[in-house]
């Protein structure tokens, strides 16, 4: 179906009535709760509300990478949240994070309970607090916070932009999809030529930045997002393909992959993870 050229915007915009496709029940011009309803809240020090989503991902990845590595004190709750049904705009949610998007944080390992949203500022916030997957100083911790929010940056274009008009849309529309898929080419092509000079993203390093972008990218290139792998092309990108495929080997990958995942193959959903052994 080509573009209407029928529409013209009016001079101001208003509200009147949802939008179509998959996510129109949910979507609205204002912030802030739509209903009472408290989070849970685990045994563990940290606790996690979220969606196996790609931001989903990085977080429960880190996780699991994390008390792989040896670091106990990393234990977590991972509760669900549905987006689908408006989990995100209940007040308890919002007031851990404010922008009603998962994932969302609270770290209860201090005195005091500390938010944390944002799925990059979780990567970073952890990485910290264990001194795990990013330098402490220097050009190595600069060049994989430049990779970091490059992913912050650049994944709405993929997400919200192609993932959105190609897959969502309640109707096709030839000119945003063309516009989105050469930007999602330009990205590819990006990481391509950085990962044809690096085994990592960051360089010889596994680190935060391969975490927040692999679920975003290596999930594309390995034919998981949106069902366009065909139509990007993404077997072009050798290089990615070898990192995607090296990442997705990774066991706290795999288990990561599972948390809060309630879509897709049966025996690789995992809705809550309360304890180790439930990706058991």
């Amino acid at each position: 179906m080509s573009d209407s050229s029928s529409y013209i915007p009016p001079k101001v915009w208003t509200w009147e009535a949802p939008s179509g496709g998959q996510f129109a029940s949910i979507n609205r011009p204002v912030s802030g709760a739509t209903h009472d309803k408290e989070l849970p809240v685990g045994k563990h020090p940290f606790q996690l509300y979220s969606l196996a989503t790609p931001n989903g991902q990085k977080v429960t990845i880190m996780f699991e990478e994390l008390l792989a590595a040896g670091h106990a004190g990393a234990e977590y709750d991972a509760w669900l949240i549905r987006i689908g049904d408006g989990d995100q705009f209940g007040s308890g949610f919002v007031d851990v994070n404010p922008n009603s998007k998962i994932p969302a944080l609270m770290d209860r390992s201090g005195e005091t309970p500390v938010r944390v949203f944002e799925s990059g500022s979780i990567l970073l916030h952890l990485a910290e607090k264990f001194g795990a997957f990013l330098a402490k100083d220097g050009p190595a911790r600069t060049e994989a916070l430049n990779w970091l929010f490059w992913q912050m940056g650049s994944a709405p274009y993929l997400g919200g932009g192609f993932g959105h008009f190609y897959a969502y849309a309640p109707e096709k529309f030839e000119y945003p999809i063309n516009r989105f898929a050469m930007e999602t080419k330009r990205q590819l092509d990006v990481l391509d030529k950085q990962l044809a000079e690096n085994e990592f993203i960051a360089g010889s390093e596994y680190t935060i930045a391969d975490m927040a972008i692999w679920p975003w990218y290596g999930n594309l290139a390995l034919g998981r997002q949106y069902n366009a792998a065909e139509f990007l092309g993404v077997h072009e990108y050798e290089n990615v393909q070898r990192w995607a495929k090296q990442i997705d080997a990774r066991p706290a990958v795999i288990r990561g992959r599972r948390v809060n995942r309630v879509f897709g193959e049966e025996s690789e959903q995992l809705a809550e993870r309360h304890d180790a052994s439930d990706l058991d």
